[in-house]
């Protein structure tokens, strides 16, 4: 019948054109796009004789496709994905899928896992674990070059302070230089001959400890510090500030000279300060004096307050106005202020000698040196610190110790001396003949002892009653006995009364 010879899809068909050459059916082609697979396509994503996606648009008058219009790029992507994967369009043979699932199942992803490639999903991952792992790298190092920084900052920086503190005597150098032909020479080069010398100025802060006479000054304490070339064992020995001795002339603080004199001891140093200390030592000796160092009352205080006291023990209470001291019978442990008090005082203590109160400071010093080794201080350097800057801020010394390198050098040198060979004792002495309440040398012991230092010889030293014992035996053993000494050795070491670090002060 003669109905329409048109359709609402497209113009009226031509019948001199092939039949192959007519617009496709509209129900074929919601097929193939719902399919996506068309029928007539090529592997390059486009039908062998069709208009490819991006061809001309249609006629005027052509009907529209009423399908979603996602389709086509959603398949044009996919194929595009394929195409930089360079997989092709298939699997297996089979025509390549489009659309939603060409990124899953059929797609480039399974292409890829199919292969052992890594795929495009892991590819993000990927990156961010390495994004992740390169960011923490990076504040690794920032973090760590920051804490050498810093490290080395607060490192310089206490170098500095520690190094700030010491004052150096330039006075006494210049002075011993011009002497340099009267002094000795050293005899055993890697020993070294240190003099600490204990100053009593009441200037300053030390001035609640007496009465400041004008700024003058004498050595309240005065040890000559011998360490052996070895460094296996130190040899202190004290020298009595009552001590009668030749003092050469010195230069004064007014531009003048001394005259030489025969007089007490501590006398040099308030004549001539370090200098002259020094020149009267080395001529009683005949040993060479390598270094010095004056610490003042504060300077002792804070080396005992920076390791937390030290440990005594008394056998009667003390109660010493003058040196500002109150304590009980027993063990204890003193303080800095405390321990200053304890190696001052004199008249209410024994017999109120000065003899005693140089036994008491050797047997403080030993036990001070004890605590710093047992504690581990000297090996410590965050340890040693607090002890180094309350030494050094009371501390002057001679060009060639007033740096903390030269300090802590000195101070390496003595850490690993065992105890027991860190020996205290007092130079040889009795009652001054006319005077007793001077001390003057015993002959020939004390020139036995100098000679022992002065060649880097050992020397013994053993408790006072032992010794007296030792001595007591020696005289009675002269019954008729066969003498021995051909077994001994024919330069036996000296034995003086003393004490060492390692003596226990609680069981004395």
């Amino acid at each position: 019948m003669d109905a329409d010879v048109t359709d609402s899809a497209g113009p009226p068909s031509d019948p001199d054109r092939p039949a192959e050459d007519k617009p496709q059916d509209r129900s074929r082609d919601r097929s193939r796009e719902e399919s996506g697979r068309p029928e007539d396509e090529t592997p390059g994503g486009t039908t062998s004789e069709g208009p490819s996606p991006e061809g001309p648009a249609p006629e005027d008058g052509a009907p529209q496709d009423d399908a979603p219009q996602e389709e086509g790029p959603a398949a044009s992507e996919a194929d595009e994905a394929a195409a930089e994967t360079g997989e092709g369009d298939s699997t297996e043979g089979g025509p390549a899928e489009s659309g939603p699932k060409a990124g899953s199942e059929g797609g480039p992803k399974a292409a890829a896992d199919a292969d052992g490639v890594q795929t495009w999903a892991d590819r993000p991952k990927d990156g961010i674990v390495a994004a992740r792992k390169s960011h923490w790298l990076r504040w690794t190092a920032l973090a760590a070059s920051f804490l050498v920084l810093v490290a080395a900052g607060v490192g310089w920086w206490m170098y500095k302070k520690l190094d700030g503190n010491i004052t150096t005597d330039t006075s006494a150098a210049a002075e011993l230089k011009a002497y340099e032909k009267e002094r000795p020479a050293p005899v055993v080069m890697d020993a070294q001959n240190i003099l600490l010398i204990g100053s009593d100025s009441r200037a300053g802060d030390n001035r609640k400890y007496g009465r400041d006479d004008g700024g003058s000054q004498r050595s309240d304490t005065t040890i000559l510090l011998h360490l052996a070339a070895d460094r296996k064992s130190a040899t202190a020995v004290s020298i009595p500030r009552d001590l009668m001795v030749e003092i050469p002339s010195c230069s004064t603080g007014d531009d003048k000279k001394s005259r030489e004199q025969f007089t007490q001891f501590n006398t040099a140093f308030e004549l001539g300060g370090t200098a002259c200390t020094i020149r009267t030592v080395e001529r009683m000796t005949g040993i060479r004096i390598d270094h010095h160092m004056v610490v003042d009352f504060n300077g002792f205080k804070g080396m005992v307050d920076a390791v937390n006291g030290v440990e005594i023990c008394l056998k009667e209470p003390i109660d010493d106005k003058d040196a500002h001291l109150e304590l009980p019978a027993g063990r204890q442990t003193l303080n800095g202020e405390e321990a200053l008090g304890y190696v001052r005082a004199r008249k209410s203590l024994g017999n109120g000698s000065d003899t005693e109160r140089m036994e008491r400071q050797q047997q403080f010093l030993g036990a001070l040196v004890n605590k710093m080794q047992s504690n581990g201080v000297l090996l410590n350097p965050t340890r040693l610190y607090p002890v180094l800057d309350a030494a050094t801020k009371s501390l002057t010394t001679d060009p060639g110790l007033d740096s903390l390198r030269d300090l802590y050098d000195l101070v390496r040198g003595m850490r690993d001396v065992p105890t027991e060979q860190v020996q205290f004792l007092t130079v040889p002495r009795q009652p001054y003949r006319n005077n007793p309440n001077r001390d003057e040398l015993v002959e020939p012991d004390a020139g036995d002892l100098f000679k022992q230092l002065r060649e880097d010889k050992p020397v013994a030293v053993v408790p006072a009653d032992e010794l007296e014992e030792a001595e007591r035996d020696k005289e009675s053993g002269q019954d008729g006995k066969p003498d021995d000494a051909g077994s001994e050795s024919p330069t036996p070491t000296p034995t003086y009364s003393g004490s060492s670090a390692a003596d226990d002060l609680c069981k004395q």
